[in-house]
C-alpha cells in the first residue's frame, strides 16, 4: 500500500489515464475529484463491499420444490410420454423419479 500526503488542489496520477485531485480538506473529511475513463468503475468502499455481498447472496444456491419447477397440467402431459403418477396438481409422484 503507497501512503501519500497532499494538500489541496494537487494530484495523483494512477497510470496514464486516472487523475484524484484533492479539493478541500476540513478536519476529518478530505473531498477528491477523480477524473477516469467511463469503462474504470469507481465506487466509494462501503458501495462496493454491498454490491459484493448481494452478488454473493444472489449467487448462492437456494433450496428449491421441484415439484413446483416441473409443474405441468394432465392436459400437457397427456400423448407426451409423462407418466401416468402426475396428481391432480400436475405434479409427478417424487418416488418416480
Amino acid at each position: 500500500m503507497l501512503v501519500l500526503t497532499r494538500k489541496p488542489k494537487q494530484q495523483i496520477m494512477i497510470g496514464d489515464d486516472v487523475v484524484i485531485n484533492i479539493v478541500e480538506v476540513q478536519g476529518d473529511n478530505v473531498r477528491i475529484a477523480i477524473d477516469a475513463p467511463r469503462s474504470i468503475k469507481i465506487f466509494r468502499g462501503e458501495i462496493y463491499k454491498a454490491i459484493q455481498e448481494e452478488n454473493k447472496m444472489a449467487a448462492a444456491p437456494t433450496n428449491v420444490d421441484l415439484r413446483v419447477c416441473c409443474r405441468i397440467s394432465k392436459k400437457q402431459a397427456s400423448g407426451r410420454g409423462f407418466p401416468d403418477s402426475w396428481d391432480h396438481k400436475g405434479y409427478m409422484d417424487p418416488s418416480e423419479v
